[in-house]
Formats: C-alpha cells, sequence, structure tokens
C-alpha cells in the first residue's frame, strides 16, 4: 500500500507563500562546455571535506583500518615525505619500479569513495577525481590527445566505480592511463572487482583480455571488506508514497522537480550522460510519480548513471509505485551489468530514506 508522507513534509506550522510549480528535468536540455567537464574533476559534494580521520572503520574488519593506513602512506608520497620527516624540494619523485597506484576492491557501501576523495584531498595539486563514465566522456568530449594534455601535468587522477563493461571504453582508458604513467602522473581507483578479473564473463576476445593485464600491472590492489553502510543499523526506506502525496509535497518543496518516471526515462535517452550532472543544477529534491520496473538495458544504464549524479549531490528522492529494489528484474541482475545495478539500488533506498527529511524550509 502507498504510504504517506511524513508528518513534517505534509504540514507546515507557518502559512507562507505558495511556491511556483516544481519545475521538470524532462523540459531541460543541458549543454556542458568541455572546460566544465575538466574544472569539476573533484569528489561529489558528498565527498567535498572529508578526510582519513572522518573515516570511520568498521571495528570487525581490520582491512579498512588497513587500508586508511596504506592511502595515507601514499598520499605522503604524493606529498614528497621521506624517511626521517625530510621532504622533497622537487617537484617529481625518482621513477620507481613498484605500481604508479593503488586499486581499492570492495563490496557496496564499504567506504571505498569516501577514502578515495579522501587521498585526493591529502594529495597536493594539480589533481583530478571522477568517475569512470566521466573520464571517458572527458576524452570524447576533448580528443584523446587534448585529454592526455590536460591531465598529464597532473600529480594524481583518482578514478571511481572502475567498472569496465565494454571493450572499446576498455582499450581507451587502460591506453590513456598508460601514457598519463609515462608522465609521472600516479593513479587511484575504486570497484568492485579486481582489477585482473574486470570484464570477465562479458567479454572473451584476447586482445580486450590483454588490455586487463596492462591495465591492472598499473595498479597495487588494496581489498576493504565490511557491510554496506548506507544500510547498517539505519531503517529501512519508507514505502512507495501514493502519487498525489508525492505531487503536493512538490509544490511545497522549494528546488523541487517532478516527472513521471516514464518520462523521464524517454527523456535520459535525449540526454548525454556527461550532462546529466548539469541536468540536476540547483535541484534540491527529485520527485517521481509511477515508478516501475526499468524495461531494458540501456535504459536501466542510464538510470544507473543518473541515480550516480543525484546521490552524489545527496539529492532526497520521493517516489510512487515500485520499490526501489524492485526495478530492476532478475534477468538483468543475472548479467554482467549485475553490479552496476546492485550499487543503483543500494544508492536510491538511501535516497528514499532521506525523503523523510524533504520539506519547505528544511527538516
Amino acid at each position: 500500500m502507498p504510504g504517506s508522507l511524513p508528518r513534517h513534509v505534509r504540514c507546515n506550522t507557518v502559512p507562507a507563500a505558495p511556491n511556483p510549480r516544481p519545475a521538470s528535468l524532462c523540459a531541460r536540455h543541458p549543454v556542458v562546455p568541455a572546460d566544465r567537464l575538466v574544472a569539476e574533476m573533484v569528489p561529489p559534494p558528498r565527498f567535498g571535506d572529508v578526510s582519513f580521520d572522518s573515516y570511520l572503520p568498521d571495528p570487525d574488519q581490520p582491512s579498512q583500518r588497513e587500508a586508511v593506513r596504506v592511502l595515507a602512506d601514499f598520499a605522503a608520497t604524493l606529498n614528497g615525505a621521506v624517511g626521517g620527516g625530510r621532504r622533497r624540494w622537487f617537484r617529481r619523485a625518482e621513477p620507481d619500479t613498484g605500481p604508479a597506484g593503488i586499486y581499492l576492491d570492495g563490496g557496496y557501501g564499504v567506504g571505498k569513495t569516501h577514502l578515495l576523495a579522501s587521498l585526493w584531498h591529502a594529495a597536493p595539486g594539480p589533481k583530478a577525481f571522477g568517475t569512470f563514465v566521466e573520464l571517458t566522456n572527458l576524452v570524447g568530449a576533448l580528443g584523446f590527445q587534448q585529454a592526455v594534455q590536460a591531465l598529464s601535468g597532473h600529480r594524481l587522477l583518482c578514478i571511481d566505480e572502475f567498472e569496465l563493461d565494454d571493450p572499446g571504453d576498455t582499450v581507451l582508458v587502460s591506453t590513456l592511463l598508460g601514457r598519463l604513467v609515462q608522465h609521472g602522473v600516479k593513479l587511484a581507483a575504486t570497484s568492485n572487482t579486481l582489477p585482473d578479473r574486470l570484464g570477465e564473463g562479458r567479454f572473451a576476445a584476447a586482445d580486450f583480455l590483454r588490455e586487463i593485464q596492462g591495465l591492472s600491472a598499473h595498479f597495487r590492489p588494496l581489498r576493504i571488506d565490511g557491510e554496506d553502510y548506507r544500510h547498517r543499523g539505519l531503517p529501512a526506506a519508507p514505502p512507495p508514497y501514493a502519487d498525489a502525496a508525492v505531487t503536493e509535497a512538490a509544490d511545497r518543496t522549494p528546488g523541487a522537480v517532478l516527472d513521471d518516471f516514464s518520462d523521464l526515462l524517454a527523456h535520459l535517452a535525449t540526454v548525454h550522460p556527461s550532462r546529466y550532472g548539469a541536468l540536476l543544477d540547483g535541484v534540491e529534491a527529485v520527485f517521481l510519480r509511477g515508478v516501475h520496473p526499468v524495461p531494458d538495458q540501456n535504459t536501466a544504464l542510464r538510470l544507473v548513471v543518473l541515480t550516480d549524479r543525484m546521490y552524489d549531490r545527496e539529492l532526497p528522492v520521493v517516489a510512487s509505485g515500485t520499490p526501489f529494489d524492485e526495478i530492476f528484474g532478475a534477468e538483468m541482475l543475472r548479467g554482467g551489468y549485475r553490479k552496476k545495478y546492485l550499487r543503483a539500488v543500494s544508492r536510491l533506498v538511501s535516497l528514499a530514506r532521506d525523503s523523510a527529511r524533504v520539506a519547505p524550509g528544511g527538516g
């Protein structure tokens, strides 16, 4: 049964002037210049001020504490620290024979992105932070040589959600990272699969596997165990609301966008995924009516990207219809993109839980 909205969402204790009708994501057609893609290669707002000290390791998972130690040591090398507290006064460290970066492998919600962003904050600039999708979009916007030029002067490149689903993207990113390593750029990445198993079960072409092995050589794998912190000790997400309740709450919420789920899915097909972040510019909360199972894989993958951008911005999601943990069918969850879909479910459920704080003027 659809739930009713929490009392502080349904009621205002102080009468206020009515807000304009909520905007619609479907009415937006953002244009993103290439230089914005480079300038925005920083941790998302959710991780805008995290640090190693603010990461709280699970006491039952020693690998989490070990990950903090290894990454802090890695950050120290980027800052030029050497034994005895001395510092190097030249820009680059001497070449070494070890891996050029750290690869954080672990399950959903164990804090990999928090740790990756903490490394970025601790490292000297210039530096860049982005998801795998954002990195491929950058190359698409700038061209390969220009992307190499834009990033080759960096001390560190952090790549979040490194999931290889397409052999073309694998070759592209592998080649890019190889070129950046030659320029002395250090690398750090997160994923839910160890580097030598990326793409396993999806593509068997010899060239693809060779690219994976070459990419793996750049990283020192670091395993992080634990349960999904997004749901650790927290209440379950609320059940879907009624359509009318979603509409009424959107009408009263500043910065809200209100869309029918089917319309939004269709609109996403007309917007390049590199622009989904811009699609959410100025949005404070997302309201969706009539959520239903996603009909096909292309649509599902676009929704995954939008979910990541909403999660980055900590946008509460108020929805009616099908619960978010039922929108990806069994066949999808058995396929090669299973991990992406499970991550999206974890994040959507977290954002749905945040709907309890959506109210005009805050809550």
